[in-house]
Parts: C-alpha cells; structure tokens; sequence
C-alpha cells in the first residue's frame, strides 16, 4: 500500500530534529507518521489479524520512503483497537466476578433505563460474565468502613473454584469497595496469590461509588486484559528485535502511557485509536475565530465526531461501548457505524440503509476488485465521480470502477431507484444524514450552536463528505489538515503524556473539612504522578464532581491548588447554569475528587511548500443540488498546491491517504502549514 514522503516539513518548535513514529490501527488500514529530520512522511496499510504484522510492515514502508532503518526511530507511540475490538466481537477472555453476597447480578440488573423506549422487545446487551462465572463472599463494608471483615480461607476455596472452571480474568467487585477497600484487597490479593490469571479490582480500576457501573467498568478491564497485555507483550518484543522503542500506547483519555501501565490498566486503551485523531485535531487547527472544532473522523467502518473547546479536546466520564457502561475518563467520542465501507442495503419497508454491516478490509467495497459485491459507499463515491478511475486509493490500490457500478445497480434494482447512480445519490445522502445526526448530538442537543464552530474533516474518507455536512448544518467553515488521511497517528506525535485517578468522598460542601478533602487529594496526586515519567515535569490538575442535594448527576469543575470551597460553589453554580440554563440556591454535595497529571508532548510544527503544477486533470463528478446532471470537475494533486493557492469548487484534491471535495459554490484556501480551510463562496442554487 502507499507510502507518502511529502513536501512538508516537520521539526520541533525548538529545533529538535529527533525522529518519531506514531502508528494508528484502524478498522480497515493502519495509518503511520513519521517525524523524521525536518520531513513529514506518512503511510497508509492494510490492517491486519494480529495488528501488530500490519503495525511493524507500516512502520518498515515509512523507514524506507524516509530512507531510514528503523533502528534510527527515537520514540514509537501507537493506538489500536484491540480492546474495543474485543469488547464489539466479544471475543475477550473467559472471566468471573467476585463480589458480595447479594450483588451476583448487579451487571444483570443494570439500571432500570431502556435501549428503545418504544421498542417493546428491546434487550439489554449480555453481561460480559456469565451467571455461572459470578460468585458471592461473605464480606460486609458500608460507606464507614468493614463491617464484617472477609474470610481468607473462603477466598483460596474460591480461588480453587475458579481454576476449575478455567477462567482466564478475574473482576473483583465488592460493595463500598471505594469507601474502603480493606476486604476487596485482601480478596484480590489472595486470588492473585492462587491463580495465574490476572485479577482487576474495583478500588484499582474505578474507586467512584454506582455499583452497577463500578462493576461493570471492573468487569470490561478484567475482559480485555489478557487480550491487551498478549498484544502489548508482543508488539514490545518484536519492536525490540527490530531495533524501534517500546512503544507507548494513547489512552482513551487523549494522553500516552507506557506499555505496563496500560497492560495493569487495559480498560484506559478503549477508543485509543479515535481519542489520537482529536488531539490530532486539537494540534493542527488554531482558529481564533470560532467557538470550538468540531471533529469529524470518517474511516473505513465508522465515523467518529468529538469537540474541541479552547484548543481541548471535551473528556466524559459517562461513556458506554455496545451497551457496557466505562466510567474511565476518556475523550468524548460519539461513533456511528457509517464509514467508506459501510455496506447499503434495503429493508424490509423498502427504504435505503446504509450501515452498520461493512465490508472491512477484505474483501472491501466491490471497487476494491478482492471479491467483494455488496454495495459500499466507497462505492458510491466513485460512481458519483468523487474517486476516480485513476485515483490510487490509498496510495497503490487500482479500483474497478466497473464493480462498483455493478455493485450500486443491483442495488438500485431492488430499491426501485433509476440505475447505479441514482443508487449512489441515494447512499451518499443516507451516509451523510446519519452522520449529520451525530454532530447534532454532540452539538445542539448540548447547547452548543453547530454554526458557530469550525468542522475539521479528516480519515480516508471525511474530507469526501465535509462540505455537504456541512451544508446541512449550515457551518460554512470546514478544515482539512494536511495529514488529514492520517490524522490519528499524526496525533500520536503531539499526544500529551497524562494519568487520571479519581475517588468518592460523598460530603455536603458547606460541612466538609478542607483538611479532609486535601488528605484524598494528596493520595490523588501521589497515585498519578507514581505512573508519570517525569515526575518532575508533571502538570497536576485537580477537579471534584459536584451536584445540587438530591440531584443524580454531577458537573466537574476545577479546584484550585488549596480547596477553596466558596470558589467550588461559584464554579458549580456557574457550570450549572451553562449546562441547563439555571443555577439553584441548594446545598452542594462534594461527590468525587479528581486528579489529573500531565508531561506535555512536543507538538511537530508542520511547514509546506507545494511545488509544481497541481492540475491532473478533469472528470465528470454528481454533487447534491446538482440533480440536473454531471459537472466538469478539476482534479487537484493537493500536496502540490502552494501555500496561498485557492481553489474553487467544484474540485477534487487527491492525496495519498484522502480525497477532498470541493463542491460548486466553496472555495479553499491553503494555508502555510498545508491545511485546507473551505468557506461558502455564495448560496446560489444554480451554482451548486
């Protein structure tokens, strides 16, 4: 697959020439970027089962286009899916849980919320353990503390139980364990004393109270754990033996951790890969002129939209994976199973679908000429005329344009519609309206105004579908990075180094003692900066989970370096007040104090050239409001357009890695660093 040497050119801000390589597995390609000397190089290959052959032939194709031996690599960060994969596939380790007598089903029972409200048939999704893998001991702690201690010879017959049924995790999860975590120590500790198998315990992974949610984030770290700590072995061996650093693994909370941190915390890597775009994202885009960025990641099996306010990416603590509750913090990711692969077909109402099925890297989209025939809308991108017959996707790959066709006409045949490119109208504008709905999600259904932020398009296929998106929601400003095809492993290069610990206090913020409070914060800060590097280097941030007396939810607002509570209250009230339009005259509750350590990485600071002549061409491209037929479309090679160089649509800029649309009545500017800013030009409609 392809291999990109650009014309930009990379260094850090203080000169520093070191090289780095951040490497990013997606569902469908592994993306890398190489920092080397004052270059930029990226490539693009195959995923593969196991990742880590496609990572380490990704890396080997970027060394030789840069004209270096691996062995000259100086730093390696890498995000995968391995975790996530596990959890969608439920392919992780056979696992029990351990908790206390009474609670065997809390991951039954859940919380009385339903998937569909309307749906009469709706299920909750399967626990991840089986009722006959959960088991009960006779322990009793209260938000005081042990009530009644646990019984260690209980715990080593358990422990003989458990290797009879051969289980391969352990998640330990006893109530009020993040009160006072005393009797699920000792049973997580004898469990580890017995078995062989590694054992997750609840004060270690989540140490917040919500038992349904601390149990089920326990029960997700202890199910990915064998699957990351083989994969994160494996990569750091054969890293080794090919002369690369051991790599360090992006968090789903936007930071980098080290190989062992992450292997005894393995719920931290879920979303790794898509949490590495927006901070990819954060890093390239400095507009002062809008509110936010709104990132938009489309690839080959989803897309994935997140905010970024004050050069930030938004963090929750309230994310769910296929139904499974994970209260780790991690950036605020929404991902809809709509991506360049993603499969169309026609249900039984007779209505065009598109999603979430698709059609991976093999065989791919019919185009892709590896057998595949179901109808993609990578597909439908190339009758559209989007992605050409002489367009080598992803650098090599020829494309059968004829496939396609095929592909979308059989299509069109069973939807009624007039031949293949009606069929490719048709799912280009089904794609785009449900990830429309995802960035209304994370905007207008949060009180923030779409068309007062800045859309950052980027993946294989997002700047194909940016500016009609865009239209939708009326944004008239949408950015294409120059690494944009790449732009999660291009986040790896700049990724922060950071650690996130958390723990449940439960006072009332007028009663409580600030000598207290400073004692849990104290713990706090030695917990993180225990997993920083540099210690030294560290920036700690404190933050306590706050809420009105009787309230269920809590808003996170920063606490200085010596608890100030009057200061607490007003952030409180203030944040309040933003998030749902009024602020109470109610008594707060101090729920959670959090704390958040962080070594800032050296951001690459990009500069482009252009060089040449960027015209390839012409070809016939369908643009929506354009139904009257085909418009004559300039094709551009984007890498050779010149800092300041504008384009008018309609065109096509073609990379290595992406392909930008430019529809009739935008333009794009280029920038110095290479990135592409495209505004609304005008609103005729005959232009368009």
């Amino acid at each position: 697959m392809n291999s990109n040497d650009s014309t930009a050119a990379a260094g850090d801000a203080d000169g520093d020439t070191d090289t780095r390589i951040g490497v990013d597995v997606g569902g469908t390609f592994t993306d890398v970027a190489l920092s080397v000397d004052d270059r930029l190089v990226t490539a693009k290959v195959p995923t593969t089962d196991p990742q880590h052959v496609g990572v380490l032939e990704g890396i080997e194709k970027a060394c030789d286009d840069a004209g270096i031996d691996p062995a000259e690599i100086d730093g390696f960060a890498h995000a995968m899916t391995v975790s996530v994969n596990a959890l969608l596939e439920r392919g992780g380790a056979r696992t029990a849980l351990v908790t206390t007598e009474g609670f065997r089903d809390v991951l039954e029972i859940g919380r009385q919320d339903r998937p569909d409200l309307y749906d009469l048939e709706a299920e909750k999704p399967a626990p991840l353990v089986d009722r006959d893998l959960r088991f009960e001991v006779d322990e009793r702690t209260t938000t005081d503390g042990v009530e009644r201690p646990v019984d260690e010879r209980e715990v080593r017959d358990l422990a003989a139980t458990l290797r009879e049924r051969d289980v391969e995790a352990v998640a330990v999860c006893l109530l009020h364990a993040y009160a006072d975590p005393e009797n699920e120590r000792v049973v997580a500790e004898t469990l580890r004393e017995e078995l062989e198998v590694p054992v997750s315990a609840s004060h270690e992974v989540l140490a917040e109270f919500r038992e349904f949610e601390r149990t089920s984030t326990t029960a997700v770290d202890a199910y990915v754990r064998p699957a990351i700590d083989r994969y994160v072995g494996r990569l750091v061996d054969e890293a080794s033996d090919a002369g690369i650093p051991t790599p360090r693994i992006m968090q789903a909370n936007g930071g980098i951790a080290d190989p062992e941190t992450v292997r005894e915390h393995a719920v931290t890597t879920t979303l790794s890969g898509p949490a590495a775009g927006v901070v990819g994202a954060a890093a390239t885009v400095d507009d002062e002129d809008v509110a936010g960025l709104v990132t938009f990641d489309m690839g080959g099996t989803s897309s994935d939209v997140s905010l970024v306010r004050d050069g930030r990416a938004e963090r929750t603590t309230d994310a769910e994976i296929d139904g499974l509750p994970i209260r780790t913090p991690m950036v605020d990711v929404n991902t809809v199973g709509a991506g360049g692969g993603s499969i169309a077909w026609v249900d039984a109402g007779g209505a065009l679908r598109v999603g979430p099925e698709s059609s991976g890297a093999e065989p791919g989209p019919a185009c892709y000429g590896r057998g595949g025939t179901d109808p993609t809308v990578t597909d439908a991108n190339v009758v559209l005329g989007y992605i050409g017959p002489e367009t080598a996707l992803g650098g090599e790959m020829t494309l059968d344009v004829d496939a396609a066709r095929e592909a979308l006409a059989r299509l069109a045949d069973e939807a009624g519609l007039d031949g293949p490119l009606e069929a490719a109208r048709g799912v280009y504008r089904v794609a785009n309206a449900t990830m429309t709905r995802t960035i209304r999600a994370v905007t207008v259904e949060r009180g923030h105004d779409p068309r007062e932020f800045a859309l950052v398009a980027f993946g294989g296929a997002g700047p194909m579908h940016a500016a009609a998106l865009a239209e939708s929601l009326s944004v008239d400003r949408v950015v294409v990075p120059r690494p944009g095809g790449v732009l999660s492993a291009f986040g790896l290069l700049a990724a922060d180094e950071s650690y996130d610990a958390v723990r449940t206090v439960g006072v009332s913020l007028e009663a409580a003692e600030t000598a207290d409070l400073e004692a849990v914060y104290d713990d706090l800060v030695a917990d993180v900066l225990a997993d920083a590097s540099e210690p030294d280097a560290a920036r700690v941030e404190r933050a306590a989970d706050c809420r009105y007396a009787g309230q269920s939810f809590e808003l996170t607002v920063p606490v200085d370096e010596q608890f100030d509570a009057r200061a607490v209250a007003e952030r409180f009230h203030s944040s309040h007040e933003r998030a749902y339009g009024y602020a109470m005259d109610e008594s707060i509750e101090v729920v959670n104090l959090r704390t958040t350590a962080t070594i800032p990485g050296d951001e690459p600071t990009i500069r482009h050239e252009g060089a040449g002549d960027a015209v390839l061409g012409t070809r016939e491209a369908h643009f929506p409001g354009a139904e009257a037929g085909a418009r004559e479309t300039t094709v551009y090679e984007r890498d050779r357009l010149a800092p300041g160089a504008t384009v008018d649509g309609p065109a096509i800029l073609e990379q290595a890695e992406s392909t930008t649309v430019v529809p009739p009545a935008w333009s794009g500017d280029v920038l110095a660093d290479g990135t592409l800013v495209l505004t609304k030009t005008n609103d005729a409609e005959g232009d368009r």
